[in-house]
């Protein structure tokens, strides 16, 4: 089915659709490219660990810019400050990666499946940050990524953000997939907080089915740390859903401000600065 002649999107959505989606991608072409560079100036410098970070401020400026999507961070209970930890979302489209952008704290990788590696520039970029890649088609290769990923978040206080949902859900609604358990695994194992981020439904904003893609402001509320000492593997399905339970209440929370027009939007962020002081202080302890 078509639809209505009334659904259909007009001739002017259509150009304004399809020149924020090419404003988006050539944002990102440059954004990953400047990644490449700056993420071998950083690994030489000592600064490796913060490749994603300012790459991620790259895409929030730039692509934030050409495309007119802010997402702006709620953190009342401070947990972006939490280190090392794993940070949790929910995925709904391509555009996540300006979330990122507005979202990551310093010291914070993503992980990503193994193909995504041989990509043009974006791949590049990712190899060279530190990215986590995972076989999903090999559960061995997948646990043997996830021990490194262990080792590299205790030695050097490497946070990890991961889509539990494993893809796009490309939702029109508040609505989460199933969770897969890799996260809260690695939560366990780390014995670190896990730090459920939740980005509010922003299909009035960018919709592919619907040919739709406007300026706005989108809420991301992050929700206080769950603290996972003690936890073994037993309890991790039990982790998993409270996680996605607390997630999916908090976005249908968010989805009644807005119809309502109740929420309030602040944005916060953390400075270049305190990033590389941080890192500054962590070498004279080393010392």
């Amino acid at each position: 089915m078509t639809g209505s002649p009334r659904d259909q999107p007009s001739l002017a959505n259509l150009f304004t659709f399809f020149g924020r989606l090419l404003a988006s991608w050539l944002a990102l072409m440059v954004c990953a490219s400047y990644g490449v560079v700056a993420s071998i100036a950083l690994r030489l410098t000592g600064y490796g660990g913060l490749s994603q970070w300012t790459v991620g401020k790259a895409f929030e400026w730039v692509m934030g810019w050409a495309v007119g999507v802010e997402f702006v961070i709620i953190d009342e209970a401070g947990a972006l400050k939490e280190r090392p930890a794993i940070f949790v979302g929910n995925h709904q489209t391509e555009m996540d990666v300006l979330m990122l952008g507005c979202l990551f704290p310093p010291y914070t990788s993503v992980t990503a499946k193994k193909s995504l590696q041989y990509l043009p520039f974006l791949g590049w970029f990712m190899v060279l940050s530190k990215t986590v890649f995972i076989d999903r088609a090999n559960s061995a290769n997948a646990r043997a990524a996830f021990d490194g990923a262990v080792k590299h978040m205790k030695s050097e206080r490497q946070n990890v953000y991961i889509f539990p949902e494993g893809t796009r859900s490309y939702a029109s609604k508040p609505e989460l997939l199933p969770f897969k358990k890799g996260a809260f695994h690695l939560a366990v194992q780390a014995q670190v907080p896990i730090v459920p981020c939740v980005v509010a439904n922003y299909s009035h904003i960018l919709s592919l089915k619907k040919k739709l893609f406007l300026r706005g402001k989108v809420p991301v509320k992050v929700l206080p740390p769950i603290h996972t000492k003690g936890m073994t593997a037993a309890d991790v399905p039990d982790l998993a859903q409270r996680v996605r339970d607390m997630m999916l209440d908090t976005m249908i929370e968010l989805e009644r401000q807005r119809t309502e027009g109740s929420i309030r939007i602040e944005p916060s962020s953390l400075g270049t600065s305190t990033a590389v002081e941080e890192r500054k202080a962590e070498k004279k302890k080393a010392r």
